[in-house]
């Protein structure tokens, strides 16, 4: 029985058969088989995705996996993945971003989520921002090079491309115009560092790195605290309460459902060519902040609402009017989205009402 107010996407049918569908189409899940992957920021949006695809996975084909699930908090790691935490293919690690690691193990992958993605903190602690993005993964491409793990994949972000004036979808070539003396740029630039530390330790140690830049990833594993307006509006739709927007949401953005992502995510670290980056998009999700936000409160019955943003608010948005992102590099790997915008957007409210027994 479902515990009430708590968020367990295991009790949800529908989440479950997302799970199922994503994971009869995975790509190269036999060369998982008996390996150990260590995934960071493993109770995030996306963390939290790849984890629970990889464990399905484990299960149904008896791939003999090791997950090593890293984060800061051992009882919020015990309450998301209560069904496999004392099992023996899981195992939570006591992880910061921030702080030097000492891992006594070994593992084959590593897959580096843990970001601060909190748009409101990157106005508050845009020093922690850009420290917990660089300095982050510089502990674990030096325990990567010193345990020689096969290869690391580092998840960053649509905002490296930074402000580019057309409305095409973005390639992985093109890059527009960052505002390096303002403070929200913290994520951002950090994120853009990052991605050339990785081709650094490519080049001068021979590490097998691999980059992905999700676009606007949504659903269900979004945790009741991300600010993200994708996260925040699901969770009122799926409460009944009326969606209130702080802007006229004309930005075009690349929208991906958590778990086509973490599909591709996955793609990348198996099929991807070393020291490349690729975008995370859904062709047949590439649509304005209002029309997500329409959907939502279509879903949810509710009412959806503009109002005008404080200060923090306006100083904290992503700046890209475009970041919506070609996704044709990805797709050349063999991975193919599962979930329009309709379907995922309208999923992911059914999901969070069965987990959280609405």
């Amino acid at each position: 029985m479902c515990e009430v107010n708590a968020v367990n996407l295991y009790c949800s049918p529908i989440y479950m058969n997302d799970l199922k569908t994503v994971q009869e189409l995975l790509i190269g899940a036999n060369e998982l088989k008996g390996k150990s992957i260590l995934v960071t920021g493993a109770t995030g949006l996306i963390g939290s995705a790849i984890i629970d695809l990889l464990l399905y996975a484990n299960e149904i084909e008896n791939l003999k996996l090791k997950i090593y699930a890293c984060g800061r908090s051992e009882d919020k790691m015990r309450n998301r993945f209560r069904h496999y935490f004392e099992r023996e293919s899981f195992a939570f690690v006591k992880y910061d971003a921030c702080k030097e690691i000492n891992f006594d193990f070994s593992v084959d992958y590593v897959i580096h989520c843990a970001s601060n993605a909190n748009p409101k903190e990157y106005m508050t602690h845009p020093v922690e921002t850009m420290v917990s993005n660089f300095y982050g993964m510089y502990q674990l491409l030096q325990y990567s090079k010193n345990k020689s793990v096969t290869r690391v994949l580092y998840v960053s972000s649509s905002e490296v491309y930074g402000k580019i004036s057309d409305s095409k979808p973005i390639g992985e070539n093109s890059y527009g115009y960052i505002n390096l003396l303002n403070p929200r740029a913290s994520y951002s630039i950090g994120k853009q560092s990052t991605e050339t530390l990785c081709v650094s330790f490519c080049h001068e140690y021979g590490s097998d790195i691999v980059i992905a830049r999700p676009g606007h990833i949504y659903g269900p594993t979004a945790s009741k605290e991300d600010s993200r307006v994708s996260s925040m509006f699901a969770y009122n739709a799926a409460y009944g309460k009326d969606i209130v927007m702080k802007s006229k949401g004309t930005q075009l953005r690349s929208y991906c459902y958590c778990l086509d992502c973490a599909a591709a995510i996955l793609a990348i670290l198996l099929k991807g060519e070393r020291g490349e980056a690729y975008n995370i998009s859904n062709s047949n999700s590439i649509i304005t902040i209002y029309e997500m936000a329409a959907l939502l409160a279509d879903f949810g019955s509710v009412n959806l609402k503009i109002e005008a943003p404080t200060e923090l608010e306006r100083n904290g948005y992503n700046p890209m009017l475009n970041s919506s992102l070609n996704s044709e590099k990805l797709e050349k790997l063999g991975w193919k989205s599962m979930f329009d915008a309709k379907t995922g957007l309208k999923h992911t409210v059914e999901i969070l009402r069965e987990a959280c027994n609405i």
